[in-house]
C-alpha cells in the first residue's frame, strides 16, 4: 500500500519586503512579493527524502490561502511533490492558527494521510504551535521538532536536538511530523521539475467542500486577534567615538551607560 504523505506549507509575505497591516488589522498582503515559507521548504525535502527510500509513496502538498498561494504549491511540486490541494475562500480571511488548523485537518482527512508533514513554524505568525494543534484535531501522535526523520514498518522516528541534549522519538502512524531548519538543505528545483509541475494537479477547495461554517474562521472565529500597531520608529544616528588615544575608554563608557556591560 502506498505511503501517503501530506506536506502542510504556507504562502509568506517575503521578509525582505516593507511588511505591514492593512485596516483591519490583518497582515497587508497586497503589497508585497509572496513566497513558499522558507522553513516550509525543509518539510517538502523531508517527504522527498522518506518517498524515495519507500517502497511506494505519494506526496501531496496542502495550503490556505488566497489565489496567489498557488505559488507556493507550484514551488513544493517543483521540487518533486506528486499534487497539490489548495483551500480558499474569501471567508478565511484573518484566520488563526485555531482557524487554519481546523481547515488544515478537515482537508488532510479529506485526502486520506499515513503522515503529515509541516516546518517548526510559519515565518510570518512564527507562533509554531500549529503542528500540536493540528495533530489534536486528527487525533493523532505528534513528533515535533525533529532535526532527522525516517519511516520504516508504520513507524515514524526522529532526533529532536535540544541545548544540552538530543533525543530519540517515535510514533506509530499515522501521525503529525514537523522538522526544523537542521533537518537537511532543501532542494532547488531543476527546469525539468519546473516543466513538469505545470502539468500536476491542484485541487482547489472551499469551505462548503470541507463541511466548515464561515463563522469557525476568519475574523469572526478566531481566538487571536491583533489589537492595535504602530510603525518601527526610524532608526535615529548612531554615536560616533573618534580614537584619539581615548577611544577605548569612550566605547566602554558608553557601552556602560547603555547598560551593555
Amino acid at each position: 500500500m502506498s505511503l501517503r504523505i501530506v506536506v502542510c506549507v504556507k504562502y509568506v509575505p517575503d521578509a525582505t519586503g516593507d511588511r505591514s497591516f492593512a485596516d483591519d488589522l490583518t497582515v497587508d498582503r497586497d503589497d508585497v512579493d509572496g513566497l513558499l515559507s522558507e522553513l516550509d521548504e525543509y518539510a517538502v525535502e523531508q517527504a522527498l527524502q522518506i518517498a524515495d527510500e519507500a517502497d511506494d509513496a505519494e506526496i501531496t502538498v496542502l495550503t490556505v490561502g488566497p489565489e496567489d498561494a498557488k505559488d507556493a504549491l507550484r514551488k513544493a511540486l517543483s521540487m518533486g511533490a506528486d499534487k497539490a490541494i489548495h483551500v480558499e475562500d474569501d471567508d478565511l480571511h484573518g484566520t488563526d492558527v485555531i482557524g487554519t488548523s481546523l481547515v488544515l485537518a478537515k482537508a488532510i482527512e479529506r485526502a486520506g494521510y499515513d503522515l503529515v508533514i509541516t516546518g517548526m513554524a510559519s515565518t510570518d505568525g512564527a507562533m509554531g504551535v500549529l503542528p500540536a494543534v493540528l495533530a489534536e484535531r486528527l487525533g493523532v501522535p505528534q513528533v515535533t521538532l525533529l532535526s532527522e526523520v525516517k519511516v520504516e514498518d508504520g513507524t515514524v522516528t526522529g532526533r529532536r536536538d535540544g541545548d544540552t541534549a538530543s533525543e530519540r522519538l517515535e510514533a506509530s502512524l499515522p501521525a503529525v511530523v514537523s522538522v526544523t531548519d537542521q533537518s537537511g538543505e532543501a532542494r532547488y528545483p531543476s527546469f525539468k521539475g519546473i516543466m513538469a509541475a505545470k502539468k500536476k494537479p491542484v485541487e482547489a477547495l472551499d469551505l462548503s467542500d470541507l463541511g466548515i461554517e464561515a463563522d469557525e474562521v476568519g475574523l469572526a472565529g478566531a481566538r487571536t486577534v491583533v489589537v492595535s500597531a504602530a510603525e518601527r520608529p526610524a532608526r535615529t544616528a548612531g554615536t560616533i567615538v573618534k580614537d584619539e588615544g581615548e577611544g577605548g575608554k569612550q566605547l566602554a563608557e558608553f557601552l556602560a551607560g547603555q547598560k551593555f556591560i
